[in-house]
């Protein structure tokens, strides 16, 4: 069984990052620890430090046709998201994936690989796996 390190971060799904940092920074009091643009999928994703070597990354999509945006149009801004840190990306995602799913898509965020489970939610939760910093 693959080993999950720890965990890792929250993903959260936004229509607009700046609407959403007026709340995680100025009304929680989160520290904003960086943001990147990501070309595959096409998407903004900005990390919080929420204590404890844990993160919380809001997912902003930049195109209308992705994944992020179907998924905000289904079910409105929320968790998208939890994410473990693994020693295998690409073993870890597929050793955890539902029989007859399809392959594994390794991306990136904060330089690191990274990996949604596939297959199915498990209790309405999407799990990623990424690479140990």
């Amino acid at each position: 069984m693959t080993p999950l390190r720890r965990f890792d971060h929250v993903g959260i799904a936004v229509h607009d990052t700046e609407r959403a940092l007026e709340y995680f920074v100025g009304r929680l009091g989160l520290t904003l620890t960086g943001s990147e643009e990501i070309p595959v999928p096409r998407v903004r994703l900005t990390y919080l430090d929420a204590g404890g070597g844990v993160a919380i990354q809001l997912v902003e999509p930049l195109d209308a046709e992705s994944a992020i945006a179907v998924h905000l149009a289904e079910h409105g801004e929320g968790l998208h998201h939890i994410a473990f840190a693994v020693a295998d990306v690409p073993a870890s995602a597929a050793e955890l994936a539902d029989p007859g799913s399809p392959e594994v898509t390794v991306g990136s965020g904060r330089g690191r690989p990274s990996a949604f489970v596939p297959g199915l939610l498990h209790h309405g939760v999407r799990v990623e796996v990424t690479a140990t910093e």
